[in-house]
């Protein structure tokens, strides 16, 4: 690259592996960002299942998602030679268990779209999954295990791309942008999430909250699950995902403005999900409870691709920015070397005939 210059605006998961992986490649790399790797990234459950926790019909993320995921393992594993230290990533698979008949209903049609598409996936009984994990509920009716599945810790992740982006030469500035041609760049990639809309005319977005609980193991109590649980408990989804040193359990969803407060009704429901299927949960020490503002658009679909000679856009990712991370920072390379990636057409800012597609 001859040392061009690339701003790349916002720190969470997409603009640390944008940059990382650009002053890689030799380019000059300096991240704008008031707050590095505290905005949305740092929010999250980490499952990387977009074929077990997808909605039915939604071709278009699933597609995205599930060529991702295939990118993850060497993402991960590049990351945690560069960084000097682990990137996070779990590979013990999902477990997808059902509370009542009517869940277990839910989970045959999962099973059945999980096989069209070539996915390993295994039915157990009640009894089965009671075996393989002791210390799910007794009552669970019936379960499937996905063992291609992954997971991330995110704040493990967020670690490793600020030390492999200082590792690798890149600048950071924490004053706001507030105009990109204000820039003192060759190149530009907007990466900001919500904050992007008022950078860019083609980054409308609206904001989508969610709400996680952490929960440490106290001495004395059961040991969490050895891999990610995906409840489904009379038509709700929980999802508990095991950290070193206990589980994060999530995740609410709803429209909210741009409201960041943890509603206790948010943390009423994860709790009492979360303990319809691991009973001994309510010993564990309960950790902060947070909530985040994710970056969605009217499709699902994010917001990947060249959008003028100067500016390449990377957001939009709603709830699937881990999950898209190793995608989108290929395709954001791809587009600064002049060829974009064909897998994130569909994901192209000017695709509802707004500006150049």
């Amino acid at each position: 690259m001859g040392g061009e210059k690339l701003a790349v605006v916002g720190a969470g998961v997409i603009g640390l592996s944008v940059a990382w992986r650009a002053a890689s490649r030799g380019w000059s790399v300096t991240v704008h960002d008031p707050d590095p790797a505290r905005g949305t990234s740092s929010v999250a459950v980490g499952m990387l299942a977009p074929l077990t926790e997808g909605w039915h019909g939604a071709e278009g993320p699933l597609a995205l998602g599930a060529e991702s995921l295939l990118r993850w393992p060497s993402y991960a594993e590049q990351l945690s030679v560069d960084a000097g230290e682990s990137a996070g990533l779990r590979t013990e698979g999902t477990l997808v268990v059902a509370v009542d008949s009517a869940d277990s209903g839910a989970l045959r049609e999962l099973a059945g779209r999980l096989t069209e598409r070539g996915r390993a996936v295994e039915t157990l009984t009640g009894r089965e999954v009671w075996r393989r994990e002791p210390a799910l509920a007794q009552g669970i009716r019936s379960a499937l295990d996905v063992p291609g599945d992954l997971a991330v810790d995110n704040r493990q992740l967020l670690s490793a791309l600020r030390q492999a982006c200082s590792r690798a030469g890149v600048e950071f500035s924490q004053e706001r942008v507030e105009d990109l041609s204000a820039l003192k760049a060759d190149q530009v990639v907007l990466a900001a999430g919500l904050a992007s809309a008022a950078l860019h005319p083609l980054a409308a977005m609206r904001p989508l909250k969610g709400e996680i609980l952490r929960a440490r193991v106290r001495p004395g109590a059961l040991p969490p699950p050895g891999r990610t649980v995906r409840g489904l408990v009379h038509g709700r989804h929980v999802y508990l995902v095991p950290r070193d040193d206990g589980l994060v359990i999530g995740a609410t969803q709803y429209e909210a403005d741009h409201d960041l407060s943890v509603t206790l009704a948010g943390v009423r429901d994860l709790i009492a999900d979360a303990e319809a299927v691991l009973p001994g949960i309510a010993e564990y020490a309960l950790g902060p409870a947070e909530a985040g503002l994710r970056p969605a658009t009217e499709d699902d679909l994010p917001l990947i691709g060249r959008v003028d000679d100067r500016t390449t856009i990377a957001t939009g990712h709603g709830r699937n920015g881990l999950l898209l991370a190793p995608l989108t920072a290929d395709a954001v390379l791809a587009e600064l070397a002049g060829a974009p990636l064909p897998e994130v057409a569909i994901a192209a800012p000017g695709r509802n005939g707004r500006g150049p597609a």
